[in-house]
């Protein structure tokens, strides 16, 4: 485990509190409560369960956890055959004696963190209807801690959100007093008004999560992971925790680095995206080829890292993230002029997409109103079923709205709610290629035949470039 804040150096001035929480750590006794059950708190209960503990996944949807209580996972990251494995009654969890470690069981009970060592905060932050944060659901989760905060209990927040978050939001309602009671470590009959102090008998981290859907050659496991204390005891509670489960843990000073390393992370991927979404855009002005373009410079052994261009952001972390950190800079007077030049370009980018059909539609003598538009792919990315921000919602939002009939394929998102409309997703066949006016690829999924796409259809507009990379020739392509 990678480490600047060593055990040894805060072990003298650890309280019992510290020392007990610990100790159960080391020993896989403590129980483990993980809040928001969706692509980074499921892979995230699993991965504590196979290091030895046992574990409480919460979430507010019943639908969800009766899913995950049947041994059904909601996402493939997650094998079902894994987490059937893993399963165990809720009662044998928490009480720790009638069941082996690596446990794990689902409610939506909050009660059940009064019986927990650690609680983890996987929940959403999006942006509200004035592309502001909405952290109301990391309020929302604090809130049903602060009910149940016991001594020797250790709060970790996951959610990506503004520099100060944790600090701002989750210590001030860890810290005020409150009637607490923690049926394994004390006697009901001594519940009392507490206050809890931050370092001595409760303990609050951050540790960005760096869940990335679909991906084979990362996971939970090997991706080292950041952790920032609000005191030291904290930070070494927390990396004691996550170096049982991840294979490199990187402390950082406090919440708020490890909060700007998150930001960071994603705004240099916004930033490198819109660089090149805005090189297509000038290489379709100047007949260049943007593909052979990048292909060639990445032939350059230093210096140069490739990013591609796409049909706009999705998922739930580069289009929303950075926007938190420029929301929080403009709060202190600073306007961070690359993250919103950047946010503004790739958010074009659907609308070119469709303005490339157009075109490609009036060079064949036809309108974009009355076509048949067949969308290739409408999860925000190839290989999973998340359809969180992707740019597939918007393209065919615009193409309705300019009176074209659409639909899509997707195997793994049967269904797609696009604004009043809720589309299903039709065959990839060659009937189906062939009666579309256009086809626009959205999202490459690896199952795709791209040969039958080439051959059946009559005009494609490739936003991946997908054809060329898989060797497959078109009569009629459109890159971007």
């Amino acid at each position: 485990m990678a480490t600047t804040t060593t055990e040894l150096e805060v072990s003298q001035a650890l309280s019992d509190a510290a020392t007990r929480l610990h100790d159960r750590i080391a020993s896989r006794q403590a129980v483990v409560a993980v809040i928001g059950l969706g692509y980074v708190g499921l892979p995230l209960v699993v991965a504590f369960a196979e290091a030895g503990f046992r574990v409480v996944g919460l979430d507010v949807s019943t639908e969800r956890v009766e899913l995950l209580c049947n041994g059904a996972s909601p996402i493939p990251d997650v094998p079902s055959e894994s987490l059937g494995r893993l399963l165990a009654p809720l009662t044998d969890v928490l009480d720790g004696r009638r069941v082996l470690p690596g446990a794990v069981a689902f409610t939506t009970d909050d009660d059940v963190l009064a019986d927990v060592d650690v609680v983890i905060i996987c929940v959403p932050t999006p942006l509200n209807g004035a592309r502001e944060p909405d952290v109301s659901f990391i309020e929302s989760a604090a809130d049903e801690i602060a009910l149940r905060v016991h001594p020797g209990l250790l709060v970790v927040l996951e959610s990506t959100s503004y520099p100060g978050t944790t600090e701002e939001l989750l210590a001030p309602r860890l810290e005020q007093p409150g009637l607490v009671r923690h049926r394994r470590h004390s006697d009901p009959a001594a519940d009392a008004s507490v206050h809890h102090v931050i370092g001595e008998d409760v303990f609050l981290a951050f540790s960005p999560e760096r869940i990335d859907p679909g991906r084979t050659d990362f996971d939970v496991r090997t991706t080292p992971k950041v952790v920032g204390g609000t005191t030291p005891t904290c930070t070494m509670l927390a990396a004691s925790l996550y170096g049982t489960a991840v294979e490199q843990v990187v402390p950082v000073r406090d919440p708020r680095t490890a909060e700007m390393v998150k930001l960071h992370e994603n705004t240099f991927r916004l930033i490198n995206i819109a660089l090149a979404n805005e090189l297509a855009l000038m290489c379709e002005r100047i007949g260049v080829d943007v593909w052979e373009v990048i292909a060639a410079a990445s032939t350059k052994p230093f210096g140069f890292m490739p990013f591609y261009p796409g049909p706009g952001l999705g998922g739930h972390c580069i289009p929303i993230d950075p926007l938190y950190l420029s929301w929080k800079l403009r709060s202190v007077g600073y306007e961070a002029h690359s993250i919103d030049v950047a946010a503004e370009i790739n958010e074009l980018m659907p609308r070119h997409v469709v303005e490339q059909a157009i075109d490609a539609l009036n060079d064949e003598g036809k309108a974009l109103h009355g076509s048949q538009i067949l969308v290739v792919g409408a999860a925000y990315k190839p290989d999973v079923n998340d359809p969180r921000e992707s740019p597939a919602v918007e393209v065919i939002a615009l193409l309705l709205e300019r009176g074209a009939q659409v639909s899509y394929h997707d195997e793994y998102l049967p269904r797609l709610a696009v604004g009043d409309h809720t589309l299903e997703s039709v065959p990839l066949d060659a009937p189906h290629l062939a009666a579309a006016d256009c086809v626009v690829v959205v999202t490459p999924h690896s199952y795709i035949d791209w040969t039958l796409v080439a051959g059946a259809s009559r005009l494609v507009v490739d936003t991946r470039n997908a054809l060329a990379r898989a060797g497959a020739h078109a009569d009629k392509v459109v890159t971007l």
